[in-house]
């Protein structure tokens, strides 16, 4: 039987001091065509836990993990090599937690990692400060554009073509209830990216500039630009970096003048997972740190005069100062910037950069294998890892074909852009250091045969 504590007149109480005609207007945001009007048709009224668990068994024996077959899927999630000591490590009890504690002189493990977490992230975006992390990429994109409306006092962000859909997608819901202008496009298949298009929206409203550095397609533009234009236009410039291993590679975004750089941390450390849980990164300039969200860790010294850790600027979250905070970021993906933070101390920064050049040589060299093949032509004439190919035709059902045969080829942008007819030929492949040379040619022999 279920237990409802609530009695109707206690319903009614409540729902008349939020001034709301009943429940279901708590979900008018809710497409109707989403809510349940019963039960879920197909399942049974009841089970007993042994049929649950053989029932929940079989449907997960229908997944394909990634290490399955050739996988060259990314477009924001990415396979890498996580070595075996990154999981034992995080299961250690000075660690053994997913979340920043409230009381931290009694965790002084979790802090100090997270104290080395946000210098590894700093030094990797080339930003003075980084915080503790955020939830994922895309909720700290959106944070960012929060955080520059702060500073700025504008409400408008211009949100380049070239940003991932997903994180589009957040940023439009979020604007919803901020009332935040957004000046959104979509990409093109083309090598050159919409810098030019950036520059020239730029203006006395503009809050911010979001582009994505590679892109949705695997380009990497020079930021210099328009990190000027914005500088001189009174906005922030704001770049999201969905695969960290490039910036072994590349020129940070902090160099190139980037206020605020945020990210997904998924690449190191962290697995696939299905989808998550996943960690976002955030960092910015000194100036700004009074406005970023989240947490900051840092390093002080005990009555004794020993080094220790603290929570710094917390008083910026929901948590404490729910009316004045910054954000309603009141905690941190501790677990998973845990395995982030050991698997870079493990790499080393010659390490990372070794990894970028093996990424960066297959990608070149699978660029080469499949471009190959007739009819398919390379988008990008500059890339990392990632690269966008023009099949000549609706890549959908290319995909499709390609893993009934055990390849999983890539992201269609049919996929991303449904609705935008000039992009259904293009294919997102990414190439990581887990890709070996015979996976490339099975690709390649399957998109012949796709293709002919």
């Amino acid at each position: 039987m279920r237990y409802l504590p609530l009695t109707d007149m206690d319903r009614t109480a409540m729902l008349d001091v939020i001034g709301a005609p009943s429940i279901d207007a708590l979900f008018a945001d809710v497409p109707e065509a989403a809510r349940l009007s019963g039960p879920v048709a197909g399942l049974p009224d009841h089970a007993t836990e042994l049929q649950v668990e053989r029932h929940l068994a079989t449907l997960a024996r229908q997944n394909r993990a990634a290490g399955d077959g050739p996988f060259f899927l990314g477009c924001g999630a990415y396979r890498h090599h996580v070595p075996a000591s990154v999981d034992h490590l995080i299961q250690r009890g000075e660690f053994l937690t997913a979340y920043t504690p409230y009381q931290p002189e009694i965790a002084q493990g979790t802090l100090q990692v997270l104290f080395e977490f946000q210098t590894q992230v700093a030094r990797l975006f080339g930003t003075d400060v980084a915080n503790a992390s955020m939830y994922d990429g895309s909720t700290a994109g959106w944070e960012a554009i929060t955080m520059a409306r702060r500073i700025t006092r504008r409400g408008k962000a211009i949100l380049s073509a070239g940003l991932h859909p997903h994180y589009v997608s957040v940023a439009k819901t979020m604007a919803r209830f901020t009332g935040d202008v957004l000046d959104t496009a979509v990409p093109a298949l083309t090598a050159g990216t919409d810098t030019a298009r950036l520059l020239q929206a730029i203006d006395g409203e503009t809050s911010c500039v979001v582009v994505q550095y590679p892109d949705i397609l695997g380009r990497i533009g020079d930021l210099s630009e328009l990190a000027a234009r914005c500088q001189a236009k009174g906005a922030l410039l704001i770049t999201v970096v969905t695969e960290p291993v490039a910036l072994g590679a590349i020129k940070s975004p902090g160099e190139m003048g980037a206020d605020i750089v945020v990210g997904e941390g998924q690449s190191i450390g962290v697995g696939l997972q299905f989808g998550g849980p996943y960690v976002g990164l955030f960092g910015c300039k000194d100036k700004y740190v009074r406005q970023m969200p989240g947490r900051l860790c840092g390093e002080t010294v005990d009555a004794n005069g020993k080094r220790g850790f603290v929570l710094t600027l917390s008083t910026r979250e929901q948590h404490i100062r729910r009316e004045k905070a910054t954000s309603n970021i009141c905690t941190n993906s501790g677990l998973c910037a845990l395995a982030f933070s050991i698997h870079m101390t493990l790499l080393g920064e010659r390490g990372l950069r070794d990894l970028a050049a093996l990424n960066h040589g297959l990608a070149c060299r699978a660029a080469d294998r499949l471009t190959s093949v007739p009819g398919v032509t390379l988008v990008n004439d500059g890339f990392f890892n990632e690269f966008t190919l023009d099949l000549g035709r609706e890549a959908r059902p290319v995909v499709r074909t390609l893993a009934e045969r055990g390849v999983l080829a890539g992201v269609s942008l049919g996929r991303l852009y449904p609705d935008v007819t000039n992009l259904a030929s293009g294919l997102v492949v990414a190439v990581t250091e887990t890709t070996t040379e015979e996976d490339i040619e099975t690709f390649a022999d399957a998109l012949t045969e796709a293709l002919a």
